[in-house]
């Protein structure tokens, strides 16, 4: 009951305080990628994952992390957002991987598009008021990718072993 449990919040709600920070302060915390790491080891060894399975885990997570400060250095994503992303990878391994980049590319090209558009109008009197639609608002702002990132996780996550083992 307790594994359940950590399944159900653990991953979920640190990819939903992703975003929000993301959206709210154009940043994600170093402490949500190591609290994810350290999820994914307490569960994979709560209930008896393969090591050869959670290496294959490991694996992903660090070609993520590769790929991800080559973005990161080239001004693409955020450092946050590389962490990020392969901290997820780490709970979803190899064997979805492809779905979320997939989902996260498309879902950061829209979420890129509606800030753009969002950006051609003014902002009316309220909103102004508030700096983090004020951030979101500028032209030369950047994209809360991490928002992008944890919506792909979530969308994936209920179909993963993690979840299939609930019950």
């Amino acid at each position: 009951m307790l594994l359940d449990a950590a399944r159900l919040l653990v991953f979920p709600a640190l990819m939903a305080f992703a975003a929000s920070s993301d959206l709210f302060t154009m940043t994600i915390s170093n402490r949500v990628a190591i609290l994810l790491a350290l999820g994914f080891g307490a569960l994979a060894v709560a209930t008896g994952m393969p090591l050869v399975e959670i290496g294959m885990h490991v694996g992903a997570a660090v070609i993520v992390l590769v790929v991800g400060f080559v973005f990161f250095a080239r001004g693409w994503i955020g450092g946050g957002d590389a962490k990020l992303a392969a901290a997820t990878a780490l709970w979803l391994g190899f064997g979805y991987l492809y779905e979320y980049v997939l989902y996260a590319s498309l879902l950061g090209g829209v979420l890129t598009l509606a800030l753009l558009e969002f950006r051609k109008y003014a902002l009316p009197g309220r909103l102004s008021e508030s700096a983090w639609i004020e951030r979101l608002h500028r032209r030369d702002g950047g994209i809360p990718y991490g928002i992008a990132l944890a919506a792909a996780a979530l969308l994936i996550y209920p179909s993963t072993p993690w979840m299939a083992a609930i019950g």
